[in-house]
């Protein structure tokens, strides 16, 4: 069983990798850092997460700047992730000028974008996470949180198979969905099925017999810790995106099945219990103090990038 310390360690190992993988070589000339201090991380705890999301098929560095605003309406008006700017790098103590700012704000864009340059970009993704499982190699899981076969001109003339070669290349060990479904249920049978990994969406049911469509939990054993990783998957994928493509597919946030799969993982002996979520920040907040017994959370679809 992990004590507190242990899982307090494994939750601040934990970390968007998108957002950390910034332009080494602008990096260096702004701030002289080496590429290896980029890479470096605190090698604590038993088992190390990383989490991806919301790639949408960008596959190269691009210039990317966080929201001005980011509104938050009744009881979380002012709290993460709600707030930018000055603010956030106040609150997180974080430095104007620094990789971390010019990553998480919007503050001096455009002149920090000329010394940083592009952020992103899988080739660096991938050289983050060859480097953390060289150090820790049968410590570690690597999760996507979705929105990751589709929103670039490649995914969409190859139907999303140019991102299945990456994740695989990659060597994900689990994701969860949105956008992956407008492709049609078909199209996402078929790209499942090229998957080396589970696709986990513990939310989504065949509306005839109330059958779970796709895999509800994956078990891993890393670092002597036996791990569920329960998937959920966008819950108004059905509102948000055309209905026709998944017409016989119900979705939704549904509490009452969270509850059971989190009590089917504690049956099974799960040491740490992990949702990879694609509900949003807000909502990933409120099923937090609704549903016990979830130890960690990796929130999607809402683009929110937090220190870890």
């Amino acid at each position: 069983m992990l004590s507190r310390r242990e899982f307090f360690h494994l939750a601040a190992a934990t970390a968007a990798l998108p957002a950390t993988a910034l332009n080494f070589r602008s990096a260096m000339a702004k701030q002289k850092v080496m590429q290896q201090d980029l890479l470096q991380f605190d090698s604590l705890g038993q088992v190390t997460l990383l989490h991806f999301t919301d790639m949408h098929a960008q596959l190269v560095p691009i210039y990317f700047r966080e929201p001005t605003v980011n509104l938050g309406v009744g009881e979380v008006r002012g709290l993460p992730p709600h707030i930018t700017g000055k603010d956030f790098l106040h609150k997180y103590g974080i430095g104007p000028g620094t990789p971390e700012a010019y990553a998480l704000t919007d503050q001096d864009f455009t002149s920090m974008a000329k010394s940083y340059g592009k952020v992103g970009g899988v080739d660096r993704m991938a050289t983050l996470v060859k480097a953390i499982r060289a150090e820790r190699p049968d410590n570690t899981l690597l999760l996507d949180g979705g929105d990751t076969w589709q929103g670039s001109y490649t995914s969409l003339k190859t139907g999303g198979a140019d991102m299945v070669d990456v994740q695989n290349a990659l060597g994900i060990d689990a994701m969860t969905a949105h956008w992956e479904f407008t492709y049609g249920v078909d199209r996402v049978k078929e790209l499942q099925d090229s998957l080396n990994f589970p696709f986990l969406a513990s939310n989504v049911r065949d509306t005839e017999w109330q059958e779970d469509v796709f895999e509800a939990i994956k078990y891993f054993d890393k670092g002597g810790v036996k791990i569920a990783v329960i998937g959920q998957a966008f819950p108004y994928t059905p509102i948000a995106n055309p209905r026709y493509l998944m017409p016989n597919w119900s979705f939704g946030i549904n509490e009452d099945n969270m509850k059971k799969r989190v009590a089917d993982a504690q049956a099974a002996g799960a040491d740490l219990i992990v949702l990879l979520s694609h509900n949003g920040f807000d909502v990933d907040r409120k099923l937090a103090a609704r549903v016990p017994g979830i130890d960690v959370i990796l929130t999607g679809h809402t683009h929110d990038a937090l220190p870890a």
